[in-house]
């Protein structure tokens, strides 16, 4: 199937001369692919989604303006806000709910617990991190590829492993000058 995409792609593009445009309209054909099921699904999508791999959502998540998605799925009904600016690698998993293991059966029962997760603007996913239930992440925070997310990450974090802990921060001074500037790719 990626295969006829890129083929459909070219063709369309290929008579557009402006290499720019081409890039442009090419990502829009990938999001309008990719992106079926979130167009289907999401409560809320903001301006300038692009999808470059299949991607899902739940009927709880609200997306911001200029989001970047990679192949991400979100799992569970717990409700899952994005920010602006957000980008995630490959292979991304959100879970949004826990099984209830203090019900009437050993392991768990039937019944789920749900809980929100909020990503602020500006957030950089690396490739196979997985965000668990209740997780919040500050703007501009930086999550390593790898990384298993679980409680809060401060605004402006660098952090990785799993758990994931902060081990540096971005220069926050810089980070306001270019948000200020709206240099924002």
């Amino acid at each position: 199937m990626d295969k006829i995409i890129d083929l459909l792609c070219k063709l369309l593009t290929c008579f557009i001369l402006k290499r720019d445009l081409r890039k442009r309209y090419r990502l829009k054909l990938l999001t309008l692919w990719y992106g079926r099921q979130i167009f289907k699904t999401a409560q809320k999508i903001g301006e300038n989604l692009f999808v470059r791999g299949y991607s899902t959502v739940n009927k709880n998540t609200v997306l911001g303006n200029n989001v970047n998605l990679n192949g991400f799925h979100i799992h569970g009904l717990g409700k899952v806000t994005i920010g602006n600016y957000f980008y995630s690698g490959v292979e991304c998993l959100i879970i949004a709910q826990n099984h209830n293991y203090e019900g009437e059966k050993i392991s768990y029962d039937e019944t789920y617990i749900y809980k929100d997760i909020e990503i602020g603007d500006f957030v950089w996913l690396g490739s196979r991190v997985m965000i668990l239930p209740g997780t919040k992440i500050g703007e501009g925070a930086i999550i390593q590829g790898g990384s298993v997310v679980h409680g809060e990450i401060p605004p402006y974090a660098i952090a990785g492993g799993n758990p994931a802990k902060v081990f540096k921060y971005r220069d926050i001074e810089h980070f306001k000058k270019l948000k200020a500037e709206g240099k924002f790719l």
